[in-house]
């Protein structure tokens, strides 16, 4: 079945494969290491200025590019909230239920759409950490399966006729592994980096509804 197919052939579309797996892990790592700095940063100096100020009421007049990152957009989305809850009280279902239970939900959906934007692109660098080592094997044992067709129709078994066909086929497996780890390093460390955001972002939805219930700030906002 396969002694049509040139040793080269087989392993040189296995690396390809492989090579634009590696870009895919590669590009994913820069990516996702900026965007959880920039995210980090952006974070530090929006809760700087944020708890700085006096009242929530103070904090919407803050410049609109304050309102960058994920802790800030989730406090711009809370009080967008609590202002249109305070002008259709009554007025629309939506508001209608304890202001506590509704400011959490909806603060609570936008913390959600923000870890999913953190967890984007988990998903190909734990497919490729699995998956790429198959494909090298794949690529091994068509090669290999190939040699052995070779030596079956020279009629050798010396060293110089097994090794070479062999050797070659092997390199596949080489570098699906290579291809792999650092996969699975990226994989396990942005997951970790993915339950400490979240974690932040938590403690952020529950600073800022005890600041957005307080009798004082009610008044104001």
């Amino acid at each position: 079945m396969f002694q049509h197919i040139t040793p080269t052939l087989i392993i040189d579309g296995t690396l390809y494969v492989l090579l634009i797996f590696s870009i895919i892990t590669w590009t994913l790592v820069i990516f996702k290491s900026w965007q959880f700095w920039q995210n980090s940063a952006l974070n530090q100096r929006f809760n700087t200025i944020f708890w700085n100020t006096a009242s929530l009421a103070g904090t919407q007049a803050l410049p609109e590019n304050t309102f960058a990152g994920p802790q800030a957009r989730i406090a711009k989305q809370g009080l967008a909230w609590l202002t249109e809850s305070r002008k259709s009280v009554g007025k629309v279902l939506k508001f209608q239920g304890k202001t506590d239970e509704l400011l959490e939900q909806h603060l609570l959906v936008q913390m959600q759409t923000e870890a999913r934007q953190m967890e984007s692109g988990l998903t190909i660098l734990a497919s490729i950490s699995s998956t790429a080592p198959f494909v090298g094997l794949f690529g091994t044992v068509l090669g290999i399966m190939h040699a052995m067709h070779q030596i079956t129709a020279s009629g050798s078994t010396s060293l110089d006729v097994v090794a070479g066909p062999i050797g070659d086929a092997l390199i596949a497996t080489a570098v699906g592994i290579a291809v792999a780890v650092p996969a699975v390093l990226a994989y396990n460390f942005f997951l970790r980096r993915v339950k400490l955001h979240r974690v932040g972002l938590e403690n952020f939805v529950v600073s800022f509804m005890h600041a957005a219930l307080s009798s004082d700030n009610q008044a104001k906002v």
